[in-house]
């Protein structure tokens, strides 16, 4: 399994707009950071794992040329407003891309995206089968299973996924203790923290780093990082040894 983050920023990305903090200023891409996705290749199959307002971007610069399913995490416009740009791969691949995501999901990109689900269709909107998923079951992207794990964002309840030994959960404030056992035994944990201090929504460098004492893979990997973090230089000598800031091309494989 390849893991390729594609963005690991918050909705503001970093550099933020009109801010001189030491991160927005930073000359190490490391800091620089498009808002939060990755991609997942494993089995003949290439999995996007959301896609926010930087998808193109990050496409062009990873020079992925096809996607078999995209999952959803959350319906906030910086994991699902790329949207629109998934027709480009139905032009490359000749079908429909497969969606994966919560009722609640899929009713608000019904609201954001009419185009694409109205009837008839309109000539080159985006093709997507949609599937609708829940923390109930696991679900097949063709032969691949992955389990859904909800958590919650804020008082929003998201979607994490895991994939093999590879668990991706992001804008995370809280967990139930079910749902967290499903995580249990991943050798690879990709979670969100946001920064040092509290927020009301995100899990900040402590919690997240707790929340990893109890899932035991064998290395973390922080991403949607707001620009208050800290540049990374700084950040990784404060961070146990098998916890680390992700980063934007960054590659694992498992």
């Amino acid at each position: 399994m390849k893991v390729t983050f594609l963005g690991t920023g918050t909705s503001t990305g970093c550099p933020m707009i009109g801010c001189d903090c030491e991160a927005c200023l930073s000359n190490d891409p490391r800091d620089h950071r498009l808002r939060t996705s990755a991609l997942v290749e494993t089995e003949g199959l290439h999995i996007q794992i959301d896609i926010g307002p930087d998808f193109r971007q990050q496409m062009l610069r990873s020079k992925n040329t096809r996607i078999d399913a995209l999952l959803l995490t959350h319906e906030h416009n910086d994991h699902v407003i790329g949207l629109d740009e998934i027709r480009r791969y139905n032009f490359l691949q000749k079908r429909a891309i497969y969606r994966y995501a919560s009722l609640q999901v899929q009713e608000d990109l019904k609201k954001r995206f009419g185009y694409i689900f109205n009837y008839p269709p309109y000539p080159g909107a985006p093709q997507i089968q949609v599937h609708t998923i829940s923390k109930q079951e696991s679900f097949f992207v063709e032969h691949l299973q992955v389990i859904p794990i909800q958590a919650i964002h804020g008082n929003l309840p998201i979607l994490g996924f895991r994939i093999k030994d590879f668990t991706y959960i992001t804008d995370i404030k809280s967990i139930e203790p079910e749902e967290l056992q499903k995580a249990i035994g991943s050798k690879i944990l990709v979670v969100s923290a946001l920064h040092q201090e509290a927020h009301f929504s995100h899990m900040n460098v402590a919690e997240a780093i707790a929340l990893a004492e109890i899932i035991a893979p064998e290395h973390t990997y922080f991403t949607h990082i707001s620009h208050r973090m800290g540049v990374y230089k700084k950040v990784m000598p404060t961070l146990p040894k098998n916890v680390s800031l992700a980063y934007d091309e960054l590659i694992i494989n498992l």
